[in-house]
């Protein structure tokens, strides 16, 4: 049986997945974003996952925008992202209504895999029902459900779709044996399967969130060694000599995974009675590193006889991560907004991130060159772009003036010497 399979949302994880797939099975992108499927059609990724050339050799997928393209596929799998709302709580509308899609197209015997990030339970308490209003369809004898974790890493061309182990399970054996043959052709890493549903929507959300608290440690002995001194960079140059140090690094933690995922965990313990201490707590030590980074900053410079005085300061990057346009849950803005109450001019420069999204997201207008406008008061390394890492001394000099504050967040430039009279900070 050649599986016709249709992967709902074209974002960083369904576009990947969807090229990957069609290389074995007939498949079919859907976005409700005509836009999106427009300009994939011609050939262009706003996400710089596929290039061109990527895009035109899939020549069995297809993409559409309306319904009737997808109607009876043989199995239907959703990329859709997951958020948490302004309280920090789940927000499953973009599932709900990928589910309400898919329950309006599929036939008896169709399987509905979900790989969005959810916390157990989702996949069947929720999608389930869900598919069963919008169809008439019985879930568990008409249709069928899987989950398997997206672990798309934006920007990593070495754990990719076609080379990671997925995880996959069935709401039955039959189920899942046809979800582990779908996705054992595509990956060379081989599947593992879950011993049902609820396990492997748990085993995804506490990848993210261990990942999560381990920064977070980071993070809290980075303020607790800045207050004598010391910089955590050159700390972990020592720890990392030992065999089984592991090396994780301080800064911003944003994005659609790790900065929402934890939520979900929590959400779920929250719910059944349990309060969540060390998941909540390495939440809270990550979500206040951008105003603690602009606080310093903004010490610093205060420091500099210029107690009454607004400085200009640059903030290289936006992306809640390095070489890619991603803006989703930047924690940069943070630094941005807290340069900004401690009164002082911001301007900020990104060549990856779109300038359209990120004065639609953040209100922020991205610069398109910002060595016209120097010299700053202070410069803020906030995104390890290779742009910025590429930056020398001559030109860190030509673009501050003495006296100014380098505050190279990701550590990018520890191996260069500062410009005479500019004073270097650090985590």
């Amino acid at each position: 049986m050649t599986e016709r399979i249709a992967v709902i949302g074209l974002g960083y994880v369904g576009l990947p997945l969807a090229v990957a797939l069609s290389r074995h099975f007939p498949t079919t992108g859907f976005d409700i974003d005509t836009g999106r499927i427009k300009e994939l059609a011609a050939g262009h990724d706003r996400t710089n996952e596929i290039d061109t050339a990527g895009l035109r050799a899939a020549t069995n997928l297809s993409y559409a925008s309306e319904l009737a393209a997808i109607r009876g596929h043989d199995v239907y799998i959703i990329t859709v992202p997951t958020p948490v709302d302004a309280a920090n709580r789940p927000d499953l509308g973009a599932v709900r209504s990928a589910c309400r899609t898919v329950g309006q197209v599929i036939a008896k015997g169709g399987i509905m895999v979900l790989e969005s990030t959810v916390y157990p339970g989702v996949t069947e308490e929720v999608c389930g029902p869900e598919i069963e209003k919008a169809s008439g369809l019985r879930c568990g004898v008409d249709f069928f459900l899987g989950y398997s974790p997206e672990r798309i890493n934006p920007g990593d061309r070495e754990h990719t779709v076609e080379r990671i182990q997925k995880v996959v399970s069935g709401q039955t054996p039959a189920a899942l044996d046809r979800i582990a043959g779908i996705y054992g052709k595509v990956t060379t890493g081989g599947v593992f399967r879950a011993r049902n549903i609820k396990t492997a929507e748990a085993a995804k959300v506490i990848e993210n969130a261990q990942r999560d608290i381990n920064i977070a440690f980071v993070n809290e002995i980075t303020m607790i060694f800045q207050r004598i001194g010391l910089s955590v960079f050159d700390v972990l140059d020592a720890s990392r000599t030992k065999w089984n140090f592991l090396p994780f690094t301080p800064g911003l933690v944003g994005g659609h995974c790790i900065g929402v995922d934890p939520y979900y965990l929590a959400d779920l313990g929250q719910r059944l009675g349990h309060h969540p201490e060390v998941i909540l707590s390495g939440r809270r030590i990550n979500d206040q590193m951008g105003g603690y980074i602009a606080a310093q900053v903004a010490k610093r410079l205060a420091r500099q006889d210029r107690p009454n005085r607004r400085a200009r300061i640059l903030v290289l990057g936006l992306t809640f991560k390095e070489n890619v346009p991603d803006l989703r849950n930047s924690k940069v803005i943070d630094v941005v907004r807290g340069l900004g109450d401690w009164g002082h001019d911001v301007m900020v420069h990104d060549a990856m991130a779109d300038r359209d999204e990120a004065r639609h997201e953040y209100g922020v207008e991205l610069v398109p060159s910002f060595d016209g406008h120097a010299p700053f008061d202070g410069v803020v390394a906030a995104v390890a772009h290779r742009d910025y890492v590429a930056i020398d001394s001559a030109r860190l000099a030509r673009l501050t003036r003495p006296g100014a504050v380098i505050a190279d967040i990701k550590g990018i430039w520890r191996g260069i010497a500062m410009p005479p009279g500019v004073e270097r900070w650090e985590l």
